[in-house]
This record gives structure tokens, C-alpha cells and sequence, in this order.
């Protein structure tokens, strides 16, 4: 807990993470997607702004949590996370040409139990769509060999898995509250961006440790599907 941690927002976020367990177990969910936009009703500005945390947690046991509504990534999540490699919610941030690397992260849940030393709990201020208010989770993903995947709608196959293998590596990241992790790619990182990008995926991804690729091929033709290694 990072010292500027309230106990009021402390407090509002262990109340939507009790919430956000006895819906799932009420519900027997695996998985979980959201989505909220709007303004003009408290009670929901209130949840919204407080549920990070209670979703990290979530995803760190197994019932990975995806925002934006991106019900496919919620899948990918699941997917990485059932084979032990995590499986944290990510998205594009920026390009280091001088390091020849992406960083991408998100603005929480993360999946702590993949993190890079421990995870960090720091208030939000007003940045990536934030209002200012809550509470959110500060990690990188454990440096070493890294999976990229994501679910993609393909016009032959219904659906494929799009995967890219590269290496999370040290080195200074945003203290903004958020994910946020700085990957390499044996394409350098802008031939991995175009090369990604050219396959149509959404913009998250789900992220895991370790070399992945083999297992999520054979993955897609026992359920097949398509498969396509970016890298």
C-alpha cells in the first residue's frame, strides 16, 4: 500500500471486492468482462471507481476479470491462466524506438500473481479516463520469457489464437497506477506492432509468463480453430 492510500478509499475498494466475490459465487462464474460509461448515478460511479482491486484478486484466483467488455480477451485470460502462465489484462502504451521495445500495460486488473516483485496499490489520478477517484494496482510482469495472446475473429477459421513470444525486460515504467511492462520482440518493436496490428486483433491482449506458443498450437487445432505466431 502505497502511503497516500486513504483509509476511505481502502475502505470503498475491500467492500466492491466482498461485493464482486459473492457475485461470482452466486453466479458460479469463471470469468468475468465489464463495462461502464456514463455519469449521474453515485452508486455506480462508486463501484466503478473502487473495482480494480477486487478484480486483481479475482484473476490472481483463477477467475480472470476483463474491462472494457472485451469478452474475447476475457477468454484469452483464461486460457493463459489455465495453463499456469497468468494471463493479465494489457493493452499497447507506447513504443521506446530507442530501446526497441513496447511497453503496454492497462489501467488494472492485473494478474499479481505474475508480477514482478510485489504489487504496488496506488490512488488514481485523473489519467487514462480516470475521474481522480479510486483506487488501482502498480506492477510489471515478471521479467523473462513472455506470451502474448489474444482472440481474434477470423473470415475462415470463425475464430484464431494470435500469439507472439518475446522477453520482459527491467527498466523504468509510468508510476501511474497502472500494469505496465516493457517487452522485446525478436521482430524489434515496430515489426512486431505492424505485424500484430495486421491480424486484425482487438486492442488488449492477454500476457503471460513463459514460452507458450507450442502448447496454445495444438491448443487451436484440438479445438479448431486457426493459429497464427506473430514472433
Amino acid at each position: 500500500m502505497q502511503p497516500d492510500c486513504t483509509a476511505e478509499e481502502l475502505s470503498r475498494a475491500a467492500r466492491t471486492s466482498l461485493a464482486l466475490d459473492d457475485f461470482v459465487a452466486q453466479h458460479e462464474l469463471d470469468a468475468l468482462a465489464y463495462y461502464y460509461k456514463g455519469s449521474g448515478s453515485p452508486a455506480n460511479e462508486g463501484t466503478m471507481s473502487s473495482i480494480i482491486l477486487g478484480n486483481s484478486l479475482l484473476t490472481a484466483r483463477h477467475i480472470p476479470v476483463a474491462g472494457e467488455y472485451e469478452v474475447k480477451n476475457a477468454l484469452a485470460m483464461k486460457v493463459m491462466d489455465s495453463l499456469g502462465a497468468g494471463g493479465s489484462f494489457t493493452e499497447f502504451y507506447a513504443i521506446d524506438f530507442n530501446d526497441d521495445l513496447v511497453l503496454m500495460g492497462h489501467d488494472g486488473p492485473g494478474h499479481i500473481a505474475i508480477s514482478e516483485g510485489k504489487t504496488k496499490v496506488r490512488p488514481l489520478g485523473i489519467y487514462h479516463g480516470k475521474v481522480g477517484r479510486g483506487l488501482s494496482v502498480e506492477m510489471s510482469v515478471k521479467h523473462g520469457p513472455i506470451t502474448l495472446l489474444s482472440l481474434v475473429e477470423d473470415e475462415q477459421m470463425r475464430f484464431k489464437l494470435l500469439v507472439a513470444e518475446g522477453q520482459c525486460v527491467a527498466g523504468d515504467t509510468l508510476e501511474i497506477g497502472n500494469t505496465n511492462s516493457r517487452f522485446r520482440f525478436p521482430l524489434g518493436a515496430s515489426g512486431f506492432v505492424s505485424a500484430w496490428s495486421a491480424q486484425g486483433p482487438a486492442h488488449h491482449c492477454a500476457v503471460g509468463v513463459g514460452y507458450l506458443a507450442s502448447t496454445l498450437r495444438k491448443a487451436a487445432a484440438m479445438l479448431k480453430i486457426g493459429f497464427r505466431l506473430v514472433c
